[in-house]
């Protein structure tokens, strides 16, 4: 009998253990599931503040992705800080996503800020053979929305920017949470004509890479508030468009301002929160755009930024990032 008692309790013990094993492979199976449900990201943290970098700092922070535009895939830079909603900073021509580097670090506190720099320039694709325009500018942003799976994003956008956000809220207001516009290309205000001018072939082929430097360097200088403008700040500007293709690139940004790609839209059928954060001195798109887009999109408000031109994150940085942090976290 004992042979018997001692098999039956080996028994026992076996089935103990794989019972045990089996409560332990499900508690492990309920952590990972736990896991893999989690959606928050990680979040992205910058090895110093972005208002303290350099512009190479700036670009070698960057990540990219790969957007589709018109069926051309195409690499889009980008500076990701921060954790939360997605928040999406676009800027305009001749700039790059470094003329945001002084509003990142309060706003990564609450969001996940990516300020990309549009196809054909700054980081981003320069080749030629692809549409840079506003309406194609616009797919960026979906492609990027959809790079991070966000489902709403809250969007600010200057000059061009501006105007590629007027357009994605205007298709997509379900999409569009908050939206934040300032100096933006609107209605009929566009093309500034120095910018046009070197979207002609012939003009940009007869200007050497030092020349267009000279010109951009002076576009900056005559339209910054400052009599002593940053000289770090126009360089930076520039750099992006210090070669043989980058003033390609230049040139063919430049042709694809189209008037038409503003006029056909009703800023009426946007649904966003806006804010029109507006440098009151700008000559370039002048407050009376900011306060025709006050009158037609519904609950608009208009904040006029003293002393402030077309670069007016620029020109009053301290009053242009109060403003806007208090309008995106309130």
């Amino acid at each position: 009998m004992r042979p018997a008692l001692d098999l039956l309790s080996m028994e026992f013990d076996r089935r103990r253990m794989l019972e045990a094993s089996g409560i332990a492979a499900l508690a492990t199976l309920a952590g990972c599931s736990s896991d893999s449900e989690s959606t928050t990201p990680t979040p992205a943290t910058l090895s110093q503040p972005a208002a303290e970098m350099s512009y190479e700092e700036w670009t070698s922070a960057q990540s990219s992705a790969t957007v589709e535009v018109d069926r051309h895939s195409l690499e889009v830079s980008y500076l990701e800080a921060g954790s939360g909603p997605l928040l999406v900073l676009l800027h305009g021509i001749p700039t790059s996503s470094y003329i945001w580097r002084n509003v990142v670090d309060p706003l990564s506190e609450s969001y996940r800020v990516v300020i990309p720099d549009m196809v054909g320039y700054g980081n981003s694709t320069m080749r030629d053979g692809f549409d840079r325009s506003i309406r194609a500018q616009e797919q960026v942003v979906e492609g990027l929305r959809t790079e991070f799976e966000a489902e709403t994003i809250s969007y600010v956008g200057h000059d061009l920017g501006g105007g590629v956000g007027l357009r994605y809220a205007v298709h997509n207001p379900e999409t569009v949470d908050q939206l934040v516009l300032s100096d933006a290309v609107s209605y009929n205000s566009w093309p500034v004509e120095a910018i046009a001018d070197l979207g002609i072939p012939a003009n940009i082929q007869s200007m050497s890479v030092s020349e267009v430097r000279t010109f951009l360097d002076g576009v900056f200088r005559q339209t910054l508030v400052s009599d002593t403008p940053d000289q770090t700040f126009i360089d930076a500007m520039i750099a992006p468009w210090d070669s043989e293709q980058g003033v390609l690139s230049l040139s063919r940004n430049a042709i694809a301002t189209n008037t038409n790609h503003t006029t056909e839209i009703d800023p009426a059928e946007i649904a966003a929160d806006t804010l029109l954060l507006w440098g009151a001195n700008d000559q370039a798109q002048p407050i009376t755009y900011g306060e025709r887009l006050a009158e037609d999109i519904d609950g608009a408000t208009l904040t006029p930024v003293e002393n402030a031109s077309h670069w007016v994150m620029q020109d009053q940085p301290e009053t242009y990032r109060d403003e806007l942090v208090a309008f995106l976290t309130e």
